[in-house]
């Protein structure tokens, strides 16, 4: 039984300003109590937005963004380039975007693309959560058929893994880049993919973009193409980039990660490693540029 319950919460709070005043000078202490306060971020600082793994059976991305998740965490404080990007902006990481369908890639069918949800009338589950963006909702590149595998759903924005992301990001606010990590095909892509025709903001995109692909080939010589989706692969409507960019989000950007399609989606684990490597490279230049650029 506790004797001096006050005495307990004295000692306590003691402790606590004790810890604050020697975090001042040094690392974050993980055997202290925290504050909200001292979590948050402290206010509505922009933005970086960076999804992976949104088509269920693409590993290696999921995996990317874990590793990228532990980087840019353990090495603040440490590392110049995390550690001034998180000074002015807060990153918004979401390893797994389609968990439901990454689930059943790893327990039924390693091949599966879409979501889960039940589709109204069909006996076919799932819906393609990249083509279910409000982007030209319906267009080409997307299929009106339950079954098939780019099969954009029954209205924009009816999957949930794609409705919260819309909800987060306009609640935010304040976000000025939004990445998506895809595989496979080592293409570096901004929109349009549901038109096209170039963007306002084309020349400036793919210079980034270029920069960003030397970046990544520096590291093991992989070679990227750079351009917008519609012209580098096909036109592809609702998807997310093309979102975002219309949504007032300029730097807006799609990876497609190893390989060009000896093992295609089912990438070697041991090609983890020097994938979400050399993918770091990328992604930190199109992050300095940001940085560097606000609108």
């Amino acid at each position: 039984m506790i004797e001096d319950v006050q005495v307990l919460l004295d000692n306590e709070n003691d402790e606590m300003l004790l810890n604050q005043r020697r975090e001042r000078s040094g690392n974050f202490n993980f055997e202290a109590y925290h504050t909200l306060d001292e979590f948050s971020t402290g206010g509505n600082k922009p933005a970086i937005w960076l999804d992976a793994g949104i088509h269920a059976r693409e590993w290696v991305t999921q995996a990317t963004a874990v590793w990228t998740a532990n980087k840019i965490a353990s090495e603040y404080g440490t590392d110049p380039f995390i550690t001034s990007l998180l000074d002015k902006m807060d990153i918004f990481l979401l390893p797994v975007t389609n968990p439901d369908g990454y689930v059943f890639s790893h327990t039924k069918n390693r091949m599966w693309r879409k979501t889960r949800s039940k589709v109204a009338g069909s006996l076919c589950v799932g819906v393609d959560p990249n083509r279910n963006w409000d982007a030209g909702f319906g267009g080409p590149g997307a299929s009106n058929s339950p079954c098939s595998d780019s099969y954009h759903g029954p209205s924009a924005n009816s999957e949930v893994e794609v409705k919260s992301i819309v909800d987060f990001i306009k609640s935010h606010g304040n976000v000025k880049a939004f990445i998506t990590i895809h595989s496979y095909s080592q293409l570096l892509m901004f929109p349009y993919g549901y038109k096209c025709t170039k963007s306002d903001s084309f020349d400036e995109l793919n210079e980034v973009a270029l920069k960003a692909a030397q970046s990544v080939a520096s590291l093991h010589g992989t070679k990227y193409k750079v351009g917008p989706i519609c012209s580098v692969i096909y036109q592809a409507s609702g998807g997310s980039i093309d979102w975002a960019y219309d949504s007032g989000i300029k730097y807006s950007f799609a990876f497609e990660l190893r390989d060009t399609g000896r093992y295609g989606f089912l990438l070697p684990a041991s090609q983890i490693l020097p994938t979400a490597q050399e993918t770091w490279l990328g992604l930190k230049t199109i992050m300095e540029h940001v940085r560097d650029h606000p609108y």
